[in-house]
């Protein structure tokens, strides 16, 4: 999609509130980065985000910051700065980078004659909160537009009641690598942590309960590594700190998990890592990407982001077929869809991967329709405030 930025002179002007920014970890704190460092390619783009964010904020962007925690005090300073900011810059539409700050960016926006619009991920419509439900969702319907991150987060936002016509679909992006790392580089990474000679499963993420690693480590690792005793599962990521409404999955419960099934030799964790090229490194020492997410009715997988990531790669995922992962891999194209908690199929379809890695070859093509400028694009064209 080719979208061509206005001339300098007759920019909109967008807000953009969202509690989920750098300097915290995740996709939505990347995806809202992006959100506004592709806006701002086509508006003056001002942001209102947590505590420590104003560091990392985009260039071409604006910042004020509200106390990340608690998250009342948070919501309160956040609306205060928005009304602040639409009384002074009179922005030409308000977005919320997610359902959190929804209310904020609707009744800010009913004030001021500006349009609204929020970017949604399953769990922003499912989270089981009976205040939330009650109070959040229904501002869904009522804004001018809404974004959603894949065909089943369209279809919950359809089900609480949001008008078809108001629904854009805009798919999460990715950072496209320019060149493949470096042989002696992926070589020293592999040396330095003892995995010369191994084959790697790579997992990135948040350790939660959706990502279902634990489960992963006790009923599908036993069986390939019992086929392939030189594998290894790298995981790189943490329990989340600030996250709400996600349970977590400890490393210690996990580690504890792999020690009771007699694969604790073959898990490595790596914790976080922020580096981008240490992580596209990561990426491509692995041999496979397995997204072993739960089904769980209220709090789906969104979309999947890491799985673009990986193929973008050139990395396949397997990966059980629930929620938004479903447009996040192509099946036989960027990895493997299971049946959910299939997990001897998942096991079956790692080994396949592992012996016969060629089965695989379009990551990286189907990689290249989810860029970031894409995204953008896709964005400023649901929001545009000249429509």
């Amino acid at each position: 999609m080719k979208v061509n930025p206005p001339p300098l002179l007759n920019r909109p002007q967008v807000l953009l509130i969202t509690r989920n920014l750098p300097p915290l970890v995740g996709g939505m704190e990347r995806l809202n980065w992006h959100m506004a460092d592709e806006l701002s390619r086509h508006a003056e783009v001002r942001l209102i985000g947590p505590k420590g964010a104003k560091a990392l904020k985009p260039k071409k962007t604006t910042l004020t910051e509200a106390p990340l925690r608690p998250l009342p005090l948070f919501l309160f300073v956040a609306f205060y700065k928005t009304l602040w900011q639409a009384l002074r810059w009179k922005p030409s539409t308000i977005i919320a980078g997610s359902g959190l700050t929804a209310p904020l960016a609707w009744l800010v926006s009913r004030f001021f004659g500006t349009k609204s619009s929020v970017y949604l991920h399953g769990f922003d419509i499912t989270a089981p909160s009976k205040i939330y439900q009650k109070l959040w969702v229904p501002v869904f319907k009522r804004m001018d537009s809404v974004i959603v991150n894949s065909t089943p987060t369209k279809k919950l936002a359809m089900a609480a009641g949001v008008p078809k016509h108001k629904i854009h679909l805009v798919y999460p992006g990715v950072s496209l690598p320019v060149a493949p790392q470096p042989a002696n580089q992926i070589s020293a990474f592999k040396k330095q942590h003892g995995l010369e000679e191994m084959k790697i499963l790579l997992s990135v993420g948040r350790l939660t309960t959706r990502k279902g690693l634990r489960e992963f480590v006790k009923h599908a690792l036993p069986r390939i590594i019992e086929e392939e005793p030189n594998t290894v599962l790298l995981i790189v990521g943490e329990a989340p700190k600030n996250s709400l409404g996600a349970d977590i999955q400890t490393e210690e419960s996990i580690k504890a998990q792999a020690y009771t099934s007699g694969v604790a030799q073959h898990v490595k964790f790596l914790g976080v890592i922020t580096d981008q090229m240490l992580l596209a490194t990561v990426y491509e020492a692995s041999d496979i990407h397995v997204f072993p997410v739960r089904h769980i009715l209220d709090d789906p997988e969104g979309f999947g982001m890491v799985a673009i990531e990986a193929a973008a790669h050139g990395l396949p995922t397997a990966a059980f077929a629930t929620g938004g992962v479903i447009d996040a891999v192509a099946d036989g194209q960027s990895g493997y869809l299971i049946e959910n908690e299939n997990y001897e199929e998942l096991s079956q379809s790692v080994l396949q991967l592992l012996k016969y890695p060629s089965l695989v070859k379009g990551s990286c093509k189907f990689a290249q329709t989810f860029s970031w400028r894409n995204f953008g694009n896709g964005i400023y064209t649901a929001i545009d405030p000249e429509k």
